[in-house]
């Protein structure tokens, strides 16, 4: 049965209603499911209450509200900002990592980092959205839990405590340290 600390496998298909009908707009299937721990964060909090208590091979139908996703869509989150603050180590527009309609990780003044859509390129600016996707959505879930375990004592050390790697896993650069470390290398972040 699902509860915390279990790895919950499963498949679904997650609509959105546009104009009165449901549309697909995300899914994952057997050959790439969703593979998450139960109680560890990973899911919004309504998605772990749905899924609480299921088995293997239950099958599952329900909608999360907007408020208890991604909330409402805030005209305050699209920025327009000068295009300077996304030119490259030569002094150049990225062009490579920004281009209407890619994700792009962008640094609050208080040092978080958020993605942030890109939505339109001017001669001078670039507007970004930083409301998620789904903001404003109501999103339904259909799909069926494949597999369930108990997650491993390691599995759950490297959940609550991301930053102590060991290794990098490909991911080296996002321990924010001073490391200087790059893929390949063991990194020795301990934040």
């Amino acid at each position: 049965m699902i509860g915390n600390e279990k790895v919950v496998t499963c498949i679904y298909k997650m609509y959105v209603t546009d104009e009165g009908k449901e549309v697909l707009i995300e899914e994952a299937t057997k050959e790439r499911p969703l593979v998450y721990c139960h109680g560890e964060g990973m899911m919004l909090p309504k998605f772990e209450e749905n899924m609480a208590g299921l088995k293997k091979g239950d099958a599952f139908d329900f909608v999360i509200a907007c408020a208890d996703a991604y909330g409402d869509y805030d005209e305050r989150g699209v920025l327009k900002l000068d295009k300077k603050m996304f030119f490259n180590g030569d002094g150049e527009f990225d062009t490579e990592h920004v281009f209407v309609g890619n994700i792009i990780p962008m640094r609050t003044v208080d040092g978080q980092i958020v993605n942030a859509q890109v939505t339109l390129i001017e001669d001078d600016s670039v507007t970004i959205d930083l409301n998620h996707p789904y903001a404003g959505e109501d999103l339904h879930f259909v799909g069926e839990v494949i597999d369930l375990r108990d997650a491993d004592p390691k599995e759950l050390e490297a959940i609550r405590n991301p930053h102590k790697c060991g290794g990098c896993h490909g991911n080296c650069n996002d321990c924010e340290s001073d490391c200087g470390n790059h893929c390949g290398e063991d990194c020795k972040c301990d934040k």
